[in-house]
């Protein structure tokens, strides 16, 4: 397990109406990392998304926010990994998790969707190839199954919020060690707590 990374991706629902929701959290990263990078996004009707590429560490770097909704994220990152032949094993997906709380962030590789509607999608898109590369976001589970909905549609109170930013800035911290490839280090790095 020691894959660099040719495609980044950032979960979300698309528009004004969704920014800032817990659903979003893995957008709220990479667009974090774009910027931190300066790694300009574009429309790019192709890909069903806004799409940038860059140099990290030396390798070619794409980056994808799907502009479609959560539960069709397949749709681009199948048509980007075809057009560019990018191994499922190269690409890594940032989400929210709602089975970590809020301020956790893991990477993880492989494993089923785990009633990720996003993860769901892009295992299908990818002929239900699973191993990919996954960097998960806790935003706690609200408790019951049929309040997830609304909980991951609604947006965060400030003290829930700040220990999820907290997390990505983390997460961000060691993305560039995971994008290179040393999985081992960047796991031990994001999971044990200092």
């Amino acid at each position: 397990m020691n894959h660099s990374i040719e495609l980044l991706v950032g979960l979300g629902n698309p528009g004004a109406r969704y920014a800032g929701t817990r659903h979003n959290a893995g957008e709220d990263l990479v667009s974090l990392f774009c910027q931190k990078n300066d790694i300009e996004l574009r429309t790019d009707a192709r890909f069903f998304g806004r799409v940038g590429e860059t140099i990290f560490g030396g390798l070619k770097l794409r980056v994808l926010i799907p502009d479609t909704f959560m539960n069709r994220s397949g749709k681009a990152v199948g048509a980007l990994a075809n057009f560019y032949k990018v191994d499922p094993n190269q690409i890594l997906v940032a989400y929210d998790e709602l089975d970590l709380e809020p301020g956790i962030a893991r990477f993880k590789f492989d494993g089923g969707a785990g009633g990720h509607n996003g993860i769901k999608d892009i295992i299908s898109s990818l002929g239900n190839q699973k191993y990919f590369y996954r960097l998960r976001i806790g935003i706690g589970h609200p408790g019951q199954a049929s309040m997830v909905s609304n909980y991951v549609l609604g947006k965060a109170p400030a003290d829930e919020a700040e220990k999820t930013d907290d997390a990505i800035n983390r997460a961000l911290h060691n993305l560039p060690i995971a994008l290179g490839g040393n999985w081992e280090k960047a796991m031990y790095q994001l999971h044990t707590k200092i």
